[in-house]
């Protein structure tokens, strides 16, 4: 009963001219982000970014918030009628694009968007019952367990978005690092400022996300002179009653799937689709088919696509940790409208967080809409040619950089993480764990010296407390395994290169 009055008390706050129409905005933009080749959710919030500065507190996160869900609905129509996806939509491309090639462009669509609205109906059940039970569980936490928490944080995004623990792990320390520069709140100290004024208040974020992401990934699309030719195929969005009856088993399937991976640190969309495609392939009543354009295998990605990116707003909300690069820009937000992120922010800002969950029912419904009925209208935004749409993207990227201190040095800090951006993608370094990194390091960093002064300078406050010990035996033997597995690998390959000229 008292989740029942939480949410009509969001609806209240949801439900307002103001509000509406920035839940529908943030749907409508996450849609065509999610259409468009080259741009995705990340790349966009860090754009927007800079205009929450001057957008009230609850309408700027429910824009935002429907901009990263959107997208999830709209990559899958690129990834079906084009084979062209996003990292979320990876695997719509496998069944969607051999339905689009069978002539069943309609009802892939349709799956895919109806299969959406299920794993977001889903997702937002459990995101409105479990996000507050998991804020007083958060209460139990001390600052060791915080620490050992963000260290699980690391470990588990390093690994997942660059698929090396090293090389993530790497990108995460750049971050940390980035996030010292600037004054030493203790101290007064200056540190890693090379005597620069501007440098004393420390890298913006909005600088790092829009250089590293937004003008990056601008010049990266730029270099690959890829020609897309727009979608010219014809779209019969009714299915069938059997189609239909299909669809429902392997969404409810990948909307659990979903649901579970959006909360654990490190899952998130990307992991959720490929979890529940192989769930389908083993467990289906159709699964001889999914791999040769089968609707089970459009319906439960894209259920656990959009369960994945609602339930990745609970270790935000709950616990103060974001679990993937997104997130980390979501608290980001969050950090720049004067709200930390936790257990108190549910008890001390309920109607921003019920107002969110609200909002995310509305847009639920706002999104059925525009990609299904609507979609024919969507697929004319693959006619923007990129030469018109990159250089009005790079002008806004300048002009939301200085619009924030008027200062002409936050322009070139941009560039200067635009150049460095691409150099990362070029090294096939993804600069997401960077982005966890500069966010987590200063609360890392905190909470580490508040351990150290509890603890009276001993390390073994780390280990003797339930908590924090379990998380740092989960990291140390992950860490052994991701160690063992690769000197087996490189045992393996010495193998065979051995065996080859003795068989020659």
């Amino acid at each position: 009963m008292e989740v029942l009055n939480n949410l009509v008390f969001g609806f209240s706050h949801a439900l307002t001219l103001q509000n509406l129409m920035f839940c529908a905005l943030g749907c409508t933009v996450g849609t065509l982000v999610g259409l468009l080749p080259g741009l995705g959710p990340l790349a966009t919030i860090s754009l927007l970014l800079p205009l929450t500065y001057s957008i009230d507190t609850t309408g700027a996160l429910i824009m935002l918030a429907g901009i990263y869900y959107g997208a999830q609905y709209g990559d899958s129509v690129s990834a079906i009628t084009m084979k062209i996806p996003h990292a979320s939509s990876i695997v719509a491309c496998i069944d969607g694009y051999q339905l689009t090639l069978k002539g069943k462009t309609g009802l892939a669509l349709f799956t895919a968007g109806v299969s959406s609205f299920i794993g977001g109906t889903v997702a937002i059940v459990v995101l409105t019952f479990l996000a507050p039970s998991l804020g007083e569980v958060a209460f139990l936490f001390g600052p060791a367990d915080y620490c050992a928490l963000m260290l699980v944080g690391f470990v588990c995004v390093s690994f997942v978005t660059t698929g090396s623990l090293l090389n993530g792990l790497a990108m995460c320390m750049v971050g940390v690092l980035l996030g010292s520069i600037g004054t030493d709140v203790n101290s007064g100290t200056a540190r890693f400022t090379l005597d620069m004024p501007f440098l004393a208040d420390g890298v913006g974020i909005v600088s790092i996300a829009l250089g590293c992401f937004g003008i990056a990934e601008i010049t990266k699309n730029l270099d690959a002179r890829e020609e897309r030719s727009p979608f010219n195929g014809t779209i019969k969005l009714i299915p069938t009653w059997p189609e239909f009856k299909r669809i429902i088993p392997s969404a409810l399937r990948g909307s659990v799937v979903g649901s579970i991976l959006g909360i654990l640190p490190g899952g998130g969309p990307v992991i959720a689709q490929f979890a529940a495609y192989a769930l389908d392939k083993k467990v289906s009543k159709y699964k001889h088919e999914i791999g040769n354009g089968s609707i089970e295998g459009v319906a439960g990605q894209a259920a656990a696509d959009e369960a994945a990116a609602r339930t990745s707003f609970i270790p935000l909300m709950s616990i103060g940790i974001p679990e993937n690069a997104v997130m980390a820009l979501m608290m980001a937000a969050f950090i720049i409208k004067g709200i930390q992120p936790g257990p108190n922010m549910i008890a001390g800002h309920p109607e921003l967080f019920w107002g969110l969950v609200a909002s995310m029912w509305i847009g639920n419904c706002f999104l059925l809409i525009l990609n299904v009925p609507l979609v024919r209208y969507w697929l004319s935004v693959f006619k923007i040619p990129y030469n018109v749409l990159f250089p009005a993207i790079l002008f806004f990227c300048c002009i939301g950089t200085y619009s924030i201190n008027n200062n002409l040095d936050d322009v070139f800090i941009t560039v200067a993480f635009g150049a460095l951006g691409y150099l990362f993608m070029r090294l096939e370094m993804d600069p997401s764990p960077l982005m966890l990194g500069f966010i987590l390091g200063p609360m890392l960093e905190e909470n580490f010296r508040r351990s150290m002064l509890l603890s009276r300078g001993s390390f073994d406050v780390f280990i003797n407390r339930p908590i924090s010990g379990t998380l740092i035996g989960l990291i140390t033997a992950f860490i052994a395994w991701q160690t063992f597995s690769f000197f087996r690998q490189r045992g393996r390959a010495k193998e065979l290169e051995v065996a080859a000229p003795a068989a020659t």
